[in-house]
């Protein structure tokens, strides 16, 4: 329920600040008293367009604050929505700034920023507008639906309820299915090129963590065995058979040798120098065979060269491919067989998986099914009770369907929901929102609200003259329908029609008043001229007594005198009071 309603510097207010009760509560003044401003500026803090017309001339900001008393059932929404609670009340505040060539505007749900996503679903709690050319919501189809639903009761609700948890279980049992799917899938596809993996390093033949390292010896001996062999030959002409004349290193030992065995003859002391020279000259031999030998064995061999470079392209590729030496790779071979082995061995059943999801599909068809039944039911139910509700508002011979079309099954069943309306008759129905004008569509709203007066969540109701066009027994028939709607929730009005007016628990006056403005500027001290008198228009609103009550009814109703009139207020009057009681 809206408890407080304050606006500042919006359209032609300055300054209001209102308290608002229970029951029906009405508004009524001259044709451009500024009436609608009050429900403009309630529209506007609960996220409705604004523009720079509606902040006041001379002012850079408009502040409007909407102060509602918080239901359980509004407390757990906000708490699951996240939105910022507070306790007794919720503050709905929305500042609009004028810039140089723009407007914007920031909203405040409890002093902390909401955005215009999670204020227009606030608002489908709060209040429901309904104004000439502009109805809110009714045409939305998930409205709609909750509408009818509600009109079926706890029955109905239950199902919906059951139809929910249904949908829940299914998507939850389909996400199983899905995760496993996938999970299945990367598996197969980790699975593929192990297997890949595992062809290639098989046929690899690894076997030699030093292979790379052997064939890159190999390799530059055969590179360069030309080179090796004249060195082969070079060493050994200097080591044992110099062909250049000159001595052999083999020729100098041999001649130290000897010359020592004769010195060792006169001084045996030398026989230690002569082991040394003796067993230099058997090493040398040795050595001189063995490059002989050497230098034999080394031929060109491009054939092998070419095998020998093609086994280090291979094996190099591998390591850069898997980013790994060649005794990791030969260790990652090894590792291939344990993983395939048990990637080849998964748990849960696809299958088991499938039936349980279609186990859990199946029970939600089956409940969606049950609730298009009822709804069937609850929408013959409404058709007819909305008919009856709009015959007295001069909309008897109006023609009115719930349509119900099958849809995929959801969270709210399988069907979507739309009404037809058809006025006038001999005019085909078409959807409510694009056949009704707004003088209709506020009265089948109306109407509707009368249906679900009982069962309906939003609390506020407020009605832009829905009264326009009509006039004694259609007005009578509005007035009571809104007095029936203020019993059960809270009912704001814009009215000229005094019967309607006459009904209200709380009456208030709307006019304009010419005030002074101090925000006029002070001419510049140059200027030796009095500035002229400034004056502003404000609108103002003023809680009517009961003797002001019939002089404002007597206003509504005319009459050929001024007493006429007042005696028409004072019936009109005494039949809202007896109209009350039996309520």
């Amino acid at each position: 329920m809206l408890t407080a309603l304050r606006i500042e510097n919006f359209a032609l207010i300055d300054y209001l600040e209102l308290s608002l009760e229970r029951g029906l509560t009405v508004l009524t003044g001259e044709t451009g008293a500024g009436k609608s401003i009050i429900l403009d500026a309630l529209d506007a803090v609960l996220g409705g367009k604004v523009s720079q017309r509606l902040v006041r001339a001379g002012s850079s900001k408009a502040i409007l604050e909407a102060t509602f008393a918080l239901s359980p059932e509004l407390q757990t929404w906000l708490a699951a929505e996240h939105l910022p609670l507070a306790t007794p009340a919720l503050v709905c505040k929305r500042e609009i700034l004028i810039g140089k060539a723009s407007v914007r505007s920031r909203s405040f749900l409890n002093g902390s920023p909401v955005t215009k996503a999670q204020l227009a679903a606030l608002r489908q709690r709060l209040v429901e507008i309904t104004a000439q050319g502009q109805t809110l919501q009714i045409g939305s189809a998930d409205r709609q639906r909750d509408w009818l639903d509600g009109f079926g009761g706890a029955t109905l609700l239950h199902q919906r309820h059951q139809v929910a948890q249904a949908y829940a279980a299914a998507t939850a049992a389909k996400g199983r299915l899905e995760a496993r799917r996938r999970a299945e899938q990367e598996r197969r596809d980790r699975q593929d090129l192990l297997i890949l993996h595992q062809q290639e390093l098989t046929q690899a033949a690894l076997d030699d963590p030093e292979e790379m390292e052997r064939l890159s010896q190999e390799q530059q001996r055969l590179n360069h065995s030309v080179e090796l062999q004249q060195s082969s030959y070079r060493v050994y002409q200097r080591l044992y058979e110099s062909e250049a004349g000159e001595g052999a290193c083999a020729d100098l030992l041999g001649q130290a040798e000897a010359i020592l065995v004769d010195m060792e003859r006169y001084d045996p002391s030398l026989a230690p120098i002569l082991a040394l020279v003796s067993e230099a000259l058997t090493q040398v031999e040795e050595a001189g065979r063995a490059i002989n030998a050497y230098g034999a064995s080394v031929e060109a061999d491009p054939q092998r060269l070419e095998a020998v470079e093609e086994r280090l392209r291979l094996l190099k590729g591998l390591c850069r491919k898997y980013s790994r030496t060649l005794p990791e790779l030969l260790a990652y071979r090894d590792e291939l067989n344990t993983t395939l082995a048990e990637l080849s061995d998964q748990g849960q059943s696809l299958a088991a998986l499938e039936a349980d999801w279609q186990a859990r599909q199946q029970e939600l068809v089956t409940a969606c099914a049950t609730l298009t039944d009822l709804r069937q039911e609850t929408a013959a139910r409404l058709e007819s009770r909305l008919i009856q509700e709009l015959k007295p508002l001069a909309m008897d011979r109006v023609q009115f369907q719930v349509e119900l079309r099958p849809v995929a099954p959801g969270p709210t069943g399988a069907d979507a929901i739309q009404f037809w309306f058809s006025p006038n008759p001999g005019e085909p129905l078409q959807p409510l929102a694009e056949t009704a004008s707004g003088g209709e569509m506020s009265r089948f709203l109306l109407a509707l609200k009368a249906c679900f007066s009982e069962v309906d969540a939003v609390d506020t109701l407020v009605f832009d003259e829905i009264d326009v066009g009509v006039s004694g027994r259609v007005a009578q028939a509005i007035a009571e329908k809104l007095l029936q709607l203020g019993q059960r929730h809270q009912v704001l009005c814009v009215t000229h029609q005094p019967m309607v007016a006459a009904l209200a628990d709380v009456h208030w006056r709307v006019g304009k008043q010419v005030v002074n403005d101090l925000a006029v500027a002070t001419p510049p001290p140059e200027s030796a001229a009095a500035p002229a008198e400034a004056v502003r228009t404000v609108v103002r609103i003023t809680p009517l007594s009961l003797e002001q009550r019939r002089e404002e009814l007597a206003q509504l109703a005319g009459g050929a005198t001024h007493q006429e009139a007042l005696s028409f207020a004072e019936a009109l009057l005494s039949q809202a009071h007896s109209l009350r009681q039996q309520l």
